[in-house]
């Protein structure tokens, strides 16, 4: 069996990575979603919770065996090296268990949906990359409008933290406008077209 090319997808916060992924989805297309897998391993693989536990502690997760996700987030998140140290437990077992998912694939392409996919250096894993971009406005008030524990002064927390837009988009091999001006699902279908062709 030839090789499967393997592409990411990443962007801003509320850039729409999600909405793009359940359009190539839909496509058939297999979408592996980082950040919901990372969130899942962090309580079920046991060689990433026993390192949690070494680093941060016992109170990184409940007694139930569930992670104390408030107490960690600001345990980490306002503290850069203990983000970095967080990070670099959990990235490398992600990675792994991309691994093994990529090897289960059948189909000519699969799709790394992840927020901080330069930033992880996972990019170095696939053939190909996909930023989605939108103007940081447009993706303020989407994010507000779906998360509404959120403040505006979180949002820029989080994009302070997350590599500019203009380095994504200079690294980027294929970048996607969701601007609410130009259709998705025809610029979906055009990297669906290419990615699948011989």
């Amino acid at each position: 069996m030839k090789n499967i090319l393997q592409v990411g997808i990443t962007g801003g916060i509320g850039s729409g990575k999600s909405t793009m992924s359940k359009i190539f989805a839909a496509l058939g297309v297999p979408v592996y979603d980082a950040d919901s897998h990372a969130k899942k391993l962090m309580t079920t693989d046991g060689i990433l919770v026993s390192q949690i536990k070494k680093v941060f502690g016992d109170l990184a997760y409940l007694p139930d065996g569930t992670l104390n996700r408030s107490w960690l987030a600001g345990h980490v998140f306002h503290d850069e090296a203990k983000l970095t140290l967080l990070n670099q437990l959990v990235h490398p077992r992600v990675g792994e268990d991309y691994k093994n998912w990529v090897h289960r694939q059948r189909t000519p392409y699969v799709l790394k949906e992840a927020a901080l996919m330069y930033e992880a250096g996972s990019d170095k894993m696939l053939d190909k990359v996909i930023v989605i971009s939108s103007p940081e406005k447009l993706r303020f008030a989407r994010v507000l409008r779906r998360d509404t524990h959120r403040t505006a002064e979180q949002l820029k927390a989080i994009v302070e933290k997350q590599m500019p837009e203009e380095e994504k988009l200079k690294r980027a091999d294929f970048i996607i406008v969701n601007d609410e001006v130009q259709l998705l699902i025809p610029q979906v279908l055009k990297l669906h077209q290419e990615f699948t062709k011989d």
